[in-house]
């Protein structure tokens, strides 16, 4: 499986981890995707899930590479997205970790929507199977974090129910959903609601 290997080209700035208190929803909302499984580490450890947050001196805080399978995040394990060159693939972030590795798809949604606060992206293969093709769906081509991934999201958001939606399936990168919402806690109930 091709599962958690950023292939955007990064540009990180390693800094200090964030204040608590500018994070405490993100960590709030990734731990109750964990519990449930839709964020974690696969036996071979390879970690799948990531969550977001928009920051308000722009850009956007994510769970950092590697630590979908922490059992608890702190700020030291979180990244701040500062630009996103989507078309050359590259990816500016800053703190004490890279982005992970799904960073490009969570920038277009904010891209796109402003309204967007917070944003999800989960493994369940059971839910995948049953929301394929009922949702709107990315196209199989599309795999995980790279530009043909960002533009499939893009055309969704254009062309389908998305905005409305706010939950989509990845055809191209079995087990994968996202779901984003005006706030994160809406993004995570959105996907605790199918379980």
């Amino acid at each position: 499986m091709d599962e958690g290997y950023i292939k955007y080209r990064s540009h990180w700035v390693r800094k200090a981890p964030f204040p608590e208190r500018e994070v405490q929803e993100l960590i709030a909302g990734r731990q109750r995707l964990y519990e449930c499984g839709l964020v974690g580490a696969y036996p071979d450890g390879v970690g799948y899930g990531n969550v977001s947050l928009r920051c308000k001196e722009g850009g956007f805080y994510i769970t950092g590479s590697k630590t979908g399978g922490f059992p608890q995040l702190k700020p030291e394990h979180l990244s701040r997205v500062v630009r996103v060159e989507v078309e050359q693939n590259e990816l500016w972030c800053e703190g004490p970790v890279q982005a992970s590795s799904e960073a490009m798809s969570h920038a277009v949604l904010y891209a796109e929507c402003p309204w967007v606060q917070g944003v999800a992206h989960v493994h369940h293969r059971a839910l995948w199977e049953r929301l394929l093709w009922k949702v709107p769906t990315t196209d199989a081509a599309a795999t995980y974090g790279s530009p043909e991934m960002a533009r499939a999201i893009v055309h969704l958001l254009r062309t389908t129910d998305l905005p409305q939606r706010r939950l989509f399936v990845m055809a191209g990168h079995p087990e994968g959903l996202f779901a984003f919402g005006e706030s994160l806690e809406e993004a995570v109930e959105r996907l605790l609601e199918l379980l």
